[in-house]
């Protein structure tokens, strides 16, 4: 399971540090995706291969499901870490999410999001008062903390 989050930047080659924490369930080799909220997705070769799964049973007569795969699958991209822990992150995913030099990278259950650091910030502007309404939908969804 991810968790945490850690700051770090980008290179001007467009090279990016991984987390030795991130990089234990990582492996040596994942995938690195578009992800939802403008950041992007990173996940373990076996959870890749479980999503691929999943999307080769939905129905594609439904023209959100193609949609969503197009975009979810044709922006993945394979990482391989080099020497130093560092990934090659390709000029279109750094485009997609508005990376250039301060990223954050948050472990989130399954998958590690990147994301620019003024995005993070600004999706992550919570008050107490929008925590609780949103602690209520999770509820609402089934999912008590």
């Amino acid at each position: 399971m991810f968790m945490g989050e850690y700051s770090h930047s980008i290179d001007p080659k467009g090279r990016l540090i991984i987390p030795a924490k991130l990089r234990e369930e990582l492996g040596d080799k994942f995938v690195v995706t578009k992800g939802l909220d403008g950041c992007l997705f990173a996940y373990p070769k076996e959870e890749w291969q479980n999503i691929e799964k999943r999307f080769r049973e939905v129905p594609l007569t439904t023209k959100d499901a193609r949609k969503f795969s197009r975009f979810f699958f044709a922006g993945a991209a394979q990482m391989e870490l080099d020497k130093q822990g560092r990934i090659l992150l390709p000029a279109t995913l750094r485009s997609f999410a508005g990376l250039e030099k301060d990223v954050v990278l948050v472990g989130v259950l399954d998958r590690v999001e990147i994301w620019d650091k003024n995005r993070w910030d600004e999706n992550n502007a919570y008050d107490d008062q929008d925590m609780d309404q949103i602690a209520e939908h999770m509820a609402d969804l089934g999912l008590s903390i």
